[in-house]
């Protein structure tokens, strides 16, 4: 498993090896999923009208939940049962709650479907295929609760979504972000290299939890891992939409791979 870093394909047309390496981290290039803003060129068109933020996330809201049918309990993601599978807000409140519950399956499934990247942890490290951890994974990443609803295309317009947000007003210009992720021990996040005491060189899980807070992060653990994080690897963060289960820690959902970090202690 270790040797295997994902598929050989993926559907944003750069190499998966090169996707989770640290030289792309280091000179990262734009990550599309293929076909879907010219499937959705009536949703990028009306964003282009947009003057606000405030008023980008409204005109996403109006056109997902009139395109997969969400309600207004779909979108706080408090629905009743027979919705709470089919809304991608549904799928970020289980993360938030739980990354490593099945909705948070389901999101590594698609980083894996579109990304090429295996997870590395799910509840326990995955050590090879078809052991018992790899297995719950698959199990739960394809559980038919959470697969209605085209939930790979909401995820799909989530990612495209939150690209546009971030070049049009949240990080212009940018190409990483610095983000911080507590942890206690290497378990999730696997040490690769220490360069110096105040460097590492850690493989990440296909997708995880930052803040931008570095306070919030102590609360995490002791050691703190600082991350200048690519645009393009982030899915979702925290001021992308009005209402949504993250909020209150800054928090960022983060492609993951092997990245350098900066160890700071406490």
């Amino acid at each position: 498993m270790q040797a295997d870093r994902g598929h050989s394909t993926n559907l944003v047309g750069v190499p998966t090896g090169l996707i989770a390496s640290t030289a792309f981290n280091a000179n990262p290039v734009s990550l599309h999923i293929a076909s879907v803003c010219d499937s959705n060129r009536s949703l990028f068109r009306m964003l282009a009208e947009a003057d606000t933020p405030a008023i980008a996330a409204g005109m996403f809201e109006s056109y997902m939940a009139t395109m997969f049918d969400l309600d207004d309990q779909d979108r706080d993601g408090r629905g009743p049962a027979r919705f709470k599978a089919s809304s991608y807000l549904r799928l970020l409140r289980g993360w938030g709650y739980e990354a490593n519950s099945p909705e948070g399956a389901v999101l590594k499934g698609w980083v894996e479907s579109r990304f090429g990247l295996f997870p590395t942890f799910h509840k326990a490290p995955i050590q090879k295929f078809w052991d018992k951890t790899w297995i719950t994974y698959v199990e739960e990443k394809m559980s038919s609760r959470f697969h209605s609803n085209a939930i790979q295309s909401q995820l799909d317009l989530l990612f495209e979504f939150s690209q546009w947000a971030l070049a049009r007003f949240h990080a212009p210009g940018k190409t990483h972000i610095r983000l911080y992720r507590g942890t206690n021990n290497f378990e999730e996040q696997q040490l690769l290299a220490r360069p110096d005491k105040r460097h590492v060189i850690v493989r990440l899980n296909s997708l995880l939890s930052f803040t931008s807070d570095r306070d919030t992060a102590s609360s995490f653990g002791d050691t703190i891992l600082e991350v200048e994080v690519p645009v393009v690897k982030i899915l979702f963060f925290n001021e992308l939409l009005p209402k949504h289960a993250l909020k209150g820690e800054g928090e960022y959902v983060v492609i993951g791979g092997d990245y350098e970090a900066k160890a700071l202690y406490y």
